[in-house]
């Protein structure tokens, strides 16, 4: 098949995403054809089984992710697809506010097929819509180079950048008007997500646009697994917000090692009905579009048994990023 039919069928087929009439089987078909595509283009498919495509790239706090599970972020059928919508949505939207200027977006994390560009890219004008590209994995960055020129769609990139995203200095960050970071996982584990937006948001105008918006991680009792009919949950509510937890940061400050505790009083519940709880992870990607428990990799929850009889009275929650980014918790 011919590069220009290649790119023909891609523009086709991410315009039918945008579409609401298609039901899960028809998207999940069309997002393996544009896979399809993008492997014959770059020879990576996600599944290939070399040391180097499997292992995840330590950063200055966390890891980045390997180049094949990087590639297989565009399987994650409805993550792909919201993604898709909030980023084409959010361009309008900087259109609306900037109509004589060009939309400038910094894409931190784009993996080795960049599919917030080379998916589109293809729906609007260099004249319109401009990129920056930052990736610390330079295999995954040379792919990125490929399909996008295999696309032709160099006329769109102002700068690649081979760089870690948590040290990263902007060049002419005020120029920026939406910032996108493919740098997450599900309960933010080992993943760059929060210390990137410690980093990259201050650097930028009060007005840019951040996709995803914000990431909530909540607490949820159960008196059984959700994977039964007749669980009953009680729901605890926040433990991490992320957004709220950066709002204070400066560019001059340094980003901390860990972010405040939260301690949830647990002495006004019946604690022995409880025999689980969960964890749960909620992705505001932009405006009214979420990503809810199990849509998504980056929001499959977390069960943990409670043991019974249950005698403490407070649970303490801590979102750390040195040694190791991860959510501990202690029962006291």
């Amino acid at each position: 098949m011919s590069e220009k039919i290649i790119v023909s069928s891609i523009k086709k087929i991410t315009l039918s995403l945008l579409e609401v009439s298609f039901n899960q089987t028809e998207v999940e078909k069309k997002l393996n054809e544009i896979h399809a595509h993008f492997q014959e283009l770059t020879k990576i498919t996600g599944f290939d089984h070399k040391i180097e495509y499997l292992a995840a790239v330590p950063s200055a706090k966390g890891k980045a992710l390997g180049l094949n599970h990087a590639a297989q972020c565009l399987l994650d059928y409805k993550r792909t697809v919201k993604f898709l919508k909030a980023i084409i949505s959010a361009i309008h939207e900087k259109q609306k506010n900037y109509p004589n200027e060009v939309i400038h977006i910094f894409y931190a994390g784009c993996g080795p097929y960049a599919p917030f560009i080379t998916l589109i890219a293809p729906l609007f004008t260099p004249k319109n819509v401009q990129f920056t590209l930052l990736e610390i994995n330079k295999a995954s960055l040379e792919s990125a180079k490929k399909l996008i020129q295999a696309l032709d769609l160099i006329n769109y990139i102002q700068d690649y950048h081979l760089a870690d995203a948590v040290t990263f200095k902007v060049p002419n960050a005020n120029k920026f008007h939406l910032l996108f970071s493919e740098t997450l996982d599900a309960l933010l584990y080992r993943e760059c997500y929060v210390p990137i937006l410690y980093n990259l948001l201050p650097q930028f105008n009060e007005d840019i646009t951040l996709i995803p918006e914000n990431v909530l991680l909540n607490l949820t009792l159960l008196t059984h697994s959700i994977t039964t009919p007749d669980y009953k949950e009680h729901d605890i509510g926040h433990i991490l917000n992320v957004r709220e937890a950066v709002a204070l940061h400066t560019i001059n400050q340094p980003i901390p090692t860990h972010l405040q505790s939260k301690t949830i009083d647990l002495t006004t519940l019946n604690m022995n009905r409880y025999n689980l709880m969960l964890l749960d992870t909620q992705v505001h990607v932009y405006n009214d579009i979420w990503l809810y428990r199990d849509e998504s990799s980056l929001t499959l929850p977390l069960e943990m048994v409670l043991q019974q009889p249950f005698n403490n009275d407070t649970i303490t929650f801590s979102y750390q990023m040195e040694p190791d980014i991860e959510l501990t918790c202690k029962f006291d």
